[in-house]
């Protein structure tokens, strides 16, 4: 996960994060935004890089997806297990490498979420990332207009028991092996695959 470079600056945009990325013989090979956040590029909740808590746990309440309950956090430990919880179970402890809290959760034990409504004319571009029952992580984002409900429907339809929500139409994806290349964009957190060069 990554939030700013070494200057101290956001990255904002995943082309940014490319060009950094190069400059240290790295190669981008997957790239998304990840997770919600304020003004400034700031996360709006929990983020965790390297090891190093960057911004606290939000257990607050207000208006907008992010505090639709139950939201939550996607992380990864040292050992490169991923997880995603809800916020209410969520603990810190040492050996989580990388975290980013969004919401609302779309799948949480095989359930779609309690609010979700099928059919809902509520219709937006949205990305999320879901654990299947083998540990591995899916990410996805739709090309097209899609509901919460639907958008959690096939999270669970690949066999996700959990996944999370991390943005909507502003929401882009780089991943040139299947020709899609979007470098734009104006983020805080950004979710990053890469290879040493």
């Amino acid at each position: 996960m990554y939030l700013k470079d070494d200057t101290g600056k956001g990255f904002g945009s995943i082309g940014n994060l490319n060009s950094w990325l190069a400059g240290k013989h790295k190669k981008l090979l997957f790239a998304m935004n990840g997770g919600m956040y304020m003004e400034n590029g700031s996360p709006l909740g929990l983020y965790i890089e390297s090891g190093e808590m960057k911004h606290g746990l939000n257990k607050s309440s207000g208006s907008g997806n992010f505090y639709m309950k139950p939201n939550g956090v996607f992380y990864m430990l040292k050992d490169n297990t991923a997880r995603i919880t809800s916020t209410q179970d969520f603990r810190l402890a040492q050996n989580i490498q990388y975290a980013t809290q969004s919401g609302p959760l779309l799948l949480m034990n095989g359930q779609i979420h309690s609010l979700f409504k099928e059919g809902s004319a509520n219709l937006n571009i949205r990305n999320g990332v879901g654990i299947l029952q083998d540990g591995k992580v899916i990410f996805a984002m739709s090309k097209t207009s899609v509901s919460f409900y639907d958008f959690a429907a096939y999270f669970k339809k690949l066999g996700c028991k959990d996944a999370l929500y991390l943005d909507g139409f502003v929401s882009r994806t780089y991943y040139p092996e299947k020709n899609w290349v979007q470098t734009d964009g104006n983020f805080g957190v950004i979710i990053g695959v890469t290879q040493k060069q």
